[in-house]
Parts: C-alpha cells; sequence; structure tokens
C-alpha cells in the first residue's frame, strides 16, 4: 500500500519550477549539418530538416508570433522558405505556429486518427474548453502557473497573439508512409500514444526519430483531467516499443530536451515504457481481484528501479490519475459493489451525514483538518457542507475554508495541471 502520494511534496512548487529550469531551457541543438531541433523556442520543439532548395518543419511551435521569430532566424542563416511542415498530432501547441509560414508553404502533412471521436463530442464544448483553461492555468498569472509542466507558458497565455492553424493538405491513412522530400528520405509511422492521430518521423540517412509526444521528459498525460476519450494505454506502451526498434542516435521529441547516444535512448525509452507498462497491468490485477477504483489507486505504484528518474517525475499526468482512467477505461463507472448500482444523489446522502454529525461539527472538524495540513480531508469535509446546502452562513465558511484548502495543495503538489486546477477553482470560490 502507498504511503503517501508521490505527486505532493512540502516544496512542490519548487520541484516543479526546477524541473522547469531543467527541461525548457531555450536551447538550438545541432544533431548534423542539416538537422536542427529547437527546444523551449516555444511550449513544444519544433525540428528543422535542411533540404536541397527548401526546409521541412517537423511541428511548427504554438504561436505565430514565436514561429515568426523562428522564421526570421532561419531565413538569416539558412535561407531557405519553410515548404513543408509534418504535424506529429493534431494538438494545437504543435499546429499553432503554421500560420506564420503560410506564404511559403507548399505541403502540410498530418494522418488521420485511428479512432473516431466520439460523435457529439461538439456538446461538450464548453464544459471542455472551461476545464482545458483550468488544466493550464490560461487564467493564472506568471507566479500562479510557474509553467505548464512540459515546457513554458504557451504564447496565447504569455501576453502574445494566440494560434494561427493552417490545416493539413496531405492526410494519410496508412500505417506507414516512405517520402523523399526535397532530397530527404523520411518514414512517417502511425504510432497511436497520447493521440490517435500520433506519428513519429525516421530520417533513416540520419538516425534521427522525432517522436512526437509519445515521450517527453516526465510522466505523461495518460489522462488529461480537463477530460476527454479513454487514451488506449496498452497501444501507448506499444507505440514506444516500435521506436525503440529503430537505431536512432538522437530522438527528438516534441517536448522537453532531446536524448543523444543510441544507448541513453534505449535506456530512457526503456524505463519510461516499462514504468507505463508497469502501472497498467498493476491496475488491471487490482480490477481482477475485485478491488474499487479507490482501492486500486491506493495500491498501484512504481516499482523501485523508476522511482526518482527525473523523466519519470509526475510534473505533468500522475500515477493516480492514470490508474483511474484505466479503471473506468476498461471496466466502466460500477465498481461491483451492489450499494453503487443506484447511489443517492451526493446532496440528498451529504444531508444524511450532516444530519448525523451535525454541520458545525463537521465545518469545525474541517476547520481542524486543515491546521493540521489535512487539506484533502478538509476539502472533502467542506464538500458534504456545499452539497447538502447547508445554509445559515455555513456554506460560505466552507466554500472560503476549501478555497483556503486548494491553495495549500496548489503549493504541494508538482504536477502543473493539478496546481493550476487548484488554484483556478480556488480563486473561484474566494470570489
Amino acid at each position: 500500500m502507498k504511503d503517501e502520494k508521490t505527486m505532493f511534496a512540502e516544496n512542490g512548487g519548487q520541484l516543479l519550477a526546477r524541473h522547469g529550469e531543467n527541461s525548457f531551457s531555450r536551447k538550438e541543438y545541432e544533431i548534423n549539418s542539416r538537422i536542427r531541433c529547437f527546444a523551449g523556442y516555444g511550449h513544444s520543439n519544433c525540428t528543422v530538416i535542411e533540404g536541397e532548395h527548401s526546409l521541412i518543419l517537423i511541428d511548427a511551435l504554438d504561436s505565430a508570433r514565436r514561429a515568426g521569430e523562428l522564421r526570421e532566424k532561419l531565413e538569416k542563416e539558412l535561407g531557405k522558405p519553410v515548404e513543408t511542415i509534418i504535424f506529429t498530432h493534431g494538438h494545437p501547441d504543435h499546429r499553432g505556429g503554421s500560420g506564420a509560414f503560410r506564404d511559403t508553404v507548399k505541403e502540410i502533412i498530418s494522418f488521420a486518427p485511428k479512432r473516431p471521436q466520439l460523435q457529439y463530442m461538439e456538446r461538450l464544448n464548453d464544459v471542455l474548453n472551461r476545464r482545458t483553461r483550468r488544466q493550464f492555468g490560461y487564467d493564472l498569472t506568471e507566479a500562479e502557473c510557474i509553467n505548464q509542466g512540459i515546457g513554458i507558458r504557451e504564447g496565447l497565455t504569455a501576453g502574445e497573439d494566440g494560434y494561427d492553424f493552417l490545416p493539413p493538405t496531405t492526410v494519410y491513412q496508412e500505417e506507414q508512409v516512405e517520402r523523399i522530400i526535397d532530397g530527404v528520405k523520411l518514414e512517417l509511422v502511425s504510432a497511436p500514444g497520447e493521440t490517435d492521430d500520433q506519428i513519429f518521423v525516421w530520417l533513416p540517412e540520419d538516425k534521427v526519430l522525432c517522436c512526437g509526444d509519445n515521450y517527453y521528459g516526465c510522466w505523461p498525460n495518460l489522462y488529461a483531467i480537463r477530460g476527454g476519450q479513454y487514451r488506449d494505454i496498452a497501444a501507448w506502451v506499444a507505440s514506444l516499443k516500435k521506436i525503440m526498434g529503430y537505431p536512432a542516435d538522437a530522438l527528438l521529441p516534441g517536448h522537453t530536451q532531446p536524448i543523444l547516444g543510441k544507448e541513453k535512448i534505449q535506456e530512457v525509452l526503456g524505463n519510461f515504457s516499462g514504468a507505463i507498462e508497469s502501472v497498467l497491468l498493476q491496475t488491471l490485477d487490482c480490477m481482477n481481484q475485485g478491488m474499487t477504483e479507490s482501492e486500486t489507486a491506493e495500491a498501484v505504484t512504481l516499482p523501485k528501479q523508476y522511482r526518482g528518474l527525473p523523466y519519470l517525475g509526475e510534473f505533468y499526468g500522475t500515477v493516480d490519475w492514470s490508474v483511474r482512467a484505466i479503471y473506468h477505461g476498461y471496466l466502466g463507472w460500477f465498481d461491483g459493489n451492489p450499494t453503487n448500482l443506484n447511489r443517492l444523489p451526493d446532496r440528498v446522502f451529504a444531508k444524511e451525514l450532516l444530519d448525523l454529525a451535525g454541520p458545525d461539527a463537521v465545518l469545525a472538524r474541517a476547520e481542524m483538518r486543515c491546521q493540521e495540513g489535512e487539506y484533502q480531508t478538509a476539502a472533502q469535509l467542506c464538500d458534504l457542507i456545499l452539497q447538502a446546502r447547508a445554509g445559515d452562513g455555513r456554506e460560505e465558511a466552507a466554500r472560503k475554508l476549501k478555497a483556503k484548502a486548494l491553495f495549500a495543495m496548489a503549493e504541494r503538489i508538482t504536477s502543473a495541471n493539478g496546481r493550476h486546477y487548484y488554484i483556478d477553482c480556488a480563486k473561484e470560490l474566494e470570489k
């Protein structure tokens, strides 16, 4: 059993800041005479390949301004136009700068998703957009946000222009496509993982592999708290193992710093995929024993050989959230307990508990737990009062106390996504 959540630490905010300093530094990597990787120039990375007469971009940064700055640099140093852009996947932070090249680009390549999006997802736009803003801290100050876990803040949050998308002109359905673009041989390989349209790009003559977002240097979003379809984690692991089958001397991820050297790549990807697969299989084993979601999340932990590895820190996703996503992805909402087949509405059961303990006693207990540093307990006790609509000023007191607990948890959680969500919701409660 786990003694504590590893995503929490007394100095969680400091650890997140240090992670950013180590992982998001602005640096240009000259991989060889024709390939450069620009890390830290935006929220996501951009790889530039020099062809005979033009440039090929793999991803295009997250904003038109940042991509425009990169364009000026490339024109000055290389003197060739960007005529091809390859998207490793459809996330906006990898496509948002493509508009900076609209007057030179001739082809924009992407792959179709392996699974179609659920129908009617657009009916959830309001809640998904609201939760997205909370997850990424779009409405928070620099001090509140620190960073976005896998990169510096996106341009749209940093007082810059927002996304400027160009649509793909070539969309492949195949598993693998071989191309020669302006004298450069490339293999484009479907690799579902963080997204269902994810690909990696292999340059066989250079032994360079651009892996998109299936690897970056921290625990990944096996589940995004903004919500969305289940991410097939078994397929993600399979894609990582497929990447390991290529003899790459340089691995260029969509976020954080590149990995250089064949042995280092194999070591890092082996640990990264091994840790994810371990969490997946442990979770399934717990489920098979009839354990509930809560019991499973409490039981599953990283094996010792993976703990403390800098590229597995819970600065973006977390093990706990991953376990819960797997539970729902494989078994759905029902945990096997017949009591939960037709549970009372939260507000009704909360009122039962308040009638039993007394609302003033519950509020006092929440205050005591908050003072003792048991912030999660305090927040859940406050929720009883808010769900039951206790009245007589108790709801206002519970809102303020819950906000206090959320702010405290924000300072301790290492995950940028969790920090943002806590702070944003706490500020809303204070209003």
